[in-house]
């Protein structure tokens, strides 16, 4: 994927995100947009690395960090799993075949996995 499809589908997701959840913008502002824009580039490149070496759980770890470090900042888990179901369905249209369904399972599975870390936190 080229660097100037993945800040396409970087910034569609943020909007998308701040359109679905516009008390995003009191709590975070423009500086939480950008972050959540620069945040999309690092989960791409993540799934880039994971897909290159053919391993999922490069991904599945980087979910777990992501996790732990948006959570201390006062970002639910659960604006995580809408963000990444966001990025599944913008690959859909944009990323190679091959790619597309390596990293749309990376992704599946990293929600399936926040999902499943929501559950032990009462959340």
């Amino acid at each position: 994927m080229n660097q100037d499809l993945k800040q396409q589908i970087a910034k569609s997701t943020a909007i998308q995100i701040y359109e679905a959840y516009p008390t995003l913008w009191d709590r975070f502002g423009e500086r939480g947009f950008e972050h959540t824009e620069k945040d999309n580039m690092h989960h791409l490149d993540h799934l880039e690395t994971a897909y290159d070496l053919n391993d999922r759980q490069v991904f599945l770890d980087y979910t777990l960090w992501l996790e732990k470090v948006l959570t201390s900042r006062n970002v639910e888990s659960d604006l995580i799993v809408d963000n990444f179901e966001r990025l599944t369905g913008l690959l859909e249209a944009q990323v190679e075949l091959k790619e597309k369904d390596f990293m749309q399972q990376c992704l599946q599975e990293a929600i399936d996995l926040l999902k499943g870390s929501n559950l032990k936190k009462g959340g």
